[in-house]
């Protein structure tokens, strides 16, 4: 026993197939941005990169303004396509581009996109995560795993109000969640719901702070303790009829 569970941990947890899975989903990626830079003017993009730090940001923005009015299309497209994949593998750095959308495209359409964009690509993160996740799941947080399985089983009655806590209040971290919900059986349209509606709060605060984004001197600056207290506030509103149906149910 103890030589086989040695041999599994040394092993790289992916199958050729299941690599061959996630390279196809890279690929296709890859292809609906090479179609966008293929319809945009004749230009020097080397401002075109995943902003990392606020200057980043602000240097980004100030490139895209001028392509937002000419080729909303496209930006609209490059926007959609990073962000999903982006929310897809996990990469770090999607608060930086929910600030992005509402320098670019004002609070309403940001929020739209943003919600749409997030969804989109948690959705993604979903189905990818059932067909070749497991494995990585294990190995990455077999603790954090096992809480979250419990929870999940213990809170089938009201799974629904219990996912939108998690995806109101930072919890557990959203990438965690949108990888580990298909190992524990978190079924889809629940998953789906609790992102669409559950993410709005957080979207709407980082988005409105992109507008103001001169003002921002980090990004710590985004949640200060009452936006987060109204978060909890919000995830403890949508938890308790759960609790409620719970305790009348004993």
């Amino acid at each position: 026993m103890t030589g086989k569970g040695g041999n599994a941990g040394s092993r790289f947890p992916l199958s050729f197939w299941e690599v061959a899975a996630a390279c196809t989903v890279v690929l296709g990626f890859v292809l609906c941005l090479l179609g966008v830079y293929l319809t945009m003017p004749a230009s020097d993009y080397s401002f075109l990169k995943l902003p990392r730090t606020l200057e980043d940001l602000q240097i980004l923005r100030d490139h895209l303004e001028t392509y937002t009015i000419d080729y909303t299309a496209q930006v609209l497209v490059g926007y959609c396509v990073v962000y999903i994949f982006m929310q897809t593998f996990m990469i770090p750095g999607t608060v930086f581009m929910s600030l992005l959308a509402g320098a670019l495209f004002g609070v309403l359409k940001g929020v739209a996109l943003v919600v749409f964009t997030a969804t989109a690509g948690a959705s993604s993160c979903y189905f990818l995560s059932k067909l070749i996740g497991r494995p990585l799941v294990f190995s990455l947080w077999p603790d954090k795993l096992s809480f979250f399985q419990e929870q999940v089983a213990r809170r089938r009655g009201g799974l629904l109000n219990y996912m939108l806590f998690l995806r109101v209040t930072p919890t557990l971290p959203n990438t965690f969640i949108n990888v580990a919900s298909p190992i524990v059986d978190v079924p889809y349209h629940i998953f789906f719901l609790a992102t669409l509606i559950g993410i709005i709060p957080a979207a709407y605060v980082t988005v409105k702070a992109g507008i103001a984004l001169g003002e921002l001197q980090s990004i710590g600056d985004l949640y200060d303790f009452n936006s987060i207290a109204t978060l909890f506030l919000i995830g403890i509103v949508s938890i308790t009829p759960a609790l409620m149906s719970k305790s009348e149910s004993q």
